[in-house]
């Protein structure tokens, strides 16, 4: 299969189940929202050495926030069921309360499956920051919250948050004739993808400089580097999937809500890499259908 003249390979990738919650982070102005959500989803690409998986979903306009004031939605995705409470209680106490002007709720809109959702007791556990000076909040919400004071006034934050199962480790390979038009095409993936509602590229600027293989020559490496989609490895490798004319490859892995928002999130991203002037080809990470239990056909997204 050919798009704008770029191969896509006859291939498909292969992600996982995971956990994930989905919040929205009010403040008093963008500038605000945009500067807690760089916080609060940092240090947040793979769980590979991260406590989660975390990313930037969207932007809201007041009108469409719980105090009616500008709006950032942040998805955090874990394999660990039981580790969810801590990764939320860690994140929105460390960067979230201390950052000026929030206030944090639920948002979580969509799953794969609603009878799995649960929630966690964030907020109940976070109002012992008030040191007993906190107060539950009646009547100004549809949910209960609770109000803590702080030294800039009061921080505002709902009492349960929800979980749901979600997928973690969409992806796809872009393979470049040179370092600039890979980049851009990879650019131009990320920008695409920004507008699907309940899908995060976890990584910086949202792509994969440096993409894994699990395990190591080392035991004591959990993942290394995947060899053969690296180019100055071509000529030192038996298994290197690069051709010539083949000097540079950017992943971009994908967490989403469902099974429908990472597909389509993968057929608009490619779309918009083959536009570039240097693509040579769209290929997908998998592990031969051995590890993960979704696996995405390039050819069926783009059908």
């Amino acid at each position: 299969m050919e798009l704008n003249g770029v191969e896509i390979e006859d291939t498909f990738c292969e992600a996982f189940g995971a956990f994930f919650t989905r919040i929205v982070v009010t403040a008093k102005n963008e500038k605000w929202a945009t500067i807690v959500a760089q916080e609060a989803t940092g240090y947040g690409t793979s769980t590979i050495g991260c406590d989660a998986e975390a990313g930037i979903d969207m932007f809201l306009p007041s009108q469409n926030t719980p105090d009616n004031r500008p709006g950032v939605v942040l998805m955090f995705f874990k394999n660990k069921k039981d580790e969810m409470s801590l990764v939320l209680t860690h994140r929105i106490g460390e960067c979230i309360l201390t950052c000026p002007t929030t206030a944090c709720f639920d948002a979580l809109s969509d799953s794969l499956d609603s009878s799995k959702e649960f929630e966690i007791k964030t907020g109940n556990n976070l109002k012992f920051f008030g040191d007993g000076f906190q107060e539950k909040i009646e009547g100004a919400y549809q949910f209960p919250s609770w109000k803590i004071p702080i030294m800039s006034g009061e921080f505002i934050i709902q009492d349960s948050f929800k979980v749901g199962k979600g997928i973690a480790g969409g992806n796809f390979l872009i393979i470049g004739k040179d370092h600039d038009s890979t980049l851009e095409a990879a650019e131009k993936a990320i920008e695409a993808i920004k507008e699907i509602e309940n899908v995060i590229t976890p990584f910086p600027g949202g792509i994969v400089s440096s993409g894994s293989k699990v395990g190591s020559k080392y035991d004591f490496m959990r993942a290394s580097t995947n060899q053969a989609y690296c180019p100055t490895l071509k000529t030192k490798v038996e298994d290197s999937e690069l051709r010539d004319g083949d000097n540079c490859v950017y992943e971009i892995v994908l967490d989403g809500a469902t099974e429908e928002a990472i597909k389509k999130a993968m057929k608009l991203g490619i779309q918009a890499a083959v536009k570039v002037p240097g693509v040579n080809r769209i290929t997908a990470g998998n592990y031969g259908g051995n590890l993960g239990k979704y696996q995405y056909k390039l050819y069926d997204i783009l059908g």
